[in-house]
């Protein structure tokens, strides 16, 4: 029995709620200063801090003994730490919408406020995908009223029915393959999701016998969220903010299909001819970094989740046989946005996991004959 272990990252868990505070800190200084610059200050953290501090932080390879594990899926504390991120979310949209329209901001400043907001929303998604895969319809609901300042609602539907049921494969358009640059993944990925959940969607109610278009049609319910939102606030900041808020949306799903891209890597599950194997830890690219686990919900222990996606963030194991990330979620990220240095670093880790052996992994059939005759891919 281990019921006297405690867990040794309970304080460090509100982490995860730093990043949607950053903007309203952002404004406090800007009132102070008038230095526009400090509007940076959320994407200077997420892109440049974290990542450095994250490369020193070392590794959390530790897991919650099983006997344990049923007190903290029952624990409220680390539900409340999700739940608090959606109002200071919709806070920061409400500041950047104001700040846009009519905080007497350059474009240097209205540019910060953009990605800070953005970002925020972005990692908003996490939030999302979190309470999403909860049975909880509350969580279930508060996952999509977070989708909607993105616009990306039907994540909700393609995230937890196709993804979960692709992921790995060819089919699946959120699993990035060996040899395609991020640049070229995003249009495939963001056209297939809402493609994807379409189908999924108007294939459930047609089996329940009813229209597609109904409020019960979760993609129409959770776009209906986005569009109620983005009216209310031009009718309340004017129409100039209408930019502002399409503008942060693309950077906010961007930031999700950049985390997509590098979960799943080139990884492949094999096929027997009638059907794929079943997902085990060797389909996600993980990572135990501790800095960017603590804000990200530790989404980097993939690979458990994908095995038991109701798990709750807190418990998910890390697995010895699972492939690893050379560095965490925050650093792999910016390298992923530039393809070929993303390439020379993950590239090689793909084929070797594989074995040398193209076929076995998720491969974009363009690079394939440059991989066959000099062993790596042509930059793009």
């Amino acid at each position: 029995m281990t019921t006297s272990w405690r867990d040794g990252r309970r304080y460090l868990w509100p982490s995860a709620i730093v990043v949607p505070i950053l903007p309203f800190l952002s404004y406090g200084i800007v009132s102070q200063t008038g230095v526009q610059g400090w509007w940076w200050l959320t994407p200077l953290l997420v892109f440049v801090v974290i990542p450095l501090v994250d490369m020193i932080g070392g590794d959390d390879v530790g897991n919650p003994p099983e006997d344990a594990a049923g007190g903290l899926q029952a624990d409220r504390y680390y539900r409340w730490l999700t739940f608090l991120y959606l109002p200071l979310q919709f806070g920061g949209l409400v500041l950047g919408s104001w700040q846009w329209v009519d905080g007497g901001l350059g474009w240097a400043g209205k540019l910060g406020v953009l990605v800070s907001v953005g970002t925020v929303n972005g990692i908003a998604i996490n939030a999302a995908h979190e309470l999403g895969h909860k049975r909880e319809s509350l969580e279930r609901w508060l996952s999509k009223i977070a989708l909607a300042p993105t616009a990306y609602g039907h994540f909700y539907v393609e995230h937890n029915r196709g993804h979960h049921t692709r992921v790995a494969t060819p089919e699946d358009p959120a699993s990035s393959r060996l040899g395609e640059g991020f640049w070229r993944f995003w249009p495939r990925t963001v056209w297939g999701s809402l493609v994807s959940a379409w189908r999924l969607e108007s294939s459930r109610l047609a089996l329940r016998r009813r229209s597609r278009w109904t409020w019960r049609n979760d993609v129409l319910n959770a776009w209906a969220m986005t569009l109620v939102l983005f009216v209310g606030l031009a009718l309340w900041f004017g129409p100039g903010v209408l930019p502002f808020l399409a503008a942060q949306a693309v950077l906010g799903f961007s930031f999700l299909e950049v985390v997509n891209y590098l979960e799943h890597y080139g990884l492949k599950r094999s096929h027997n001819g009638t059907r794929y194997e079943r997902v085990d830890e060797q389909h996600s690219w993980n990572s135990n970094r501790l800095v960017t686990n603590m804000f990200l919900y530790q989404l980097q222990r993939h690979s458990d989740h994908h095995a038991n996606p109701v798990r709750r963030y807190q418990i998910l194991r890390t697995y010895d046989t699972s492939p690893q990330l050379p560095a965490g979620y925050a650093t792999m990220i910016v390298v992923a946005l530039f393809p070929p240095l993303w390439r020379r670093i993950m590239d090689p880790k793909v084929i070797a996991h594989y074995g040398g052996d193209l076929d076995r992994a998720n491969l974009h059939e363009p690079a394939r004959a440059s991989l066959e005759a000099r062993g790596e891919l042509v930059l793009e």
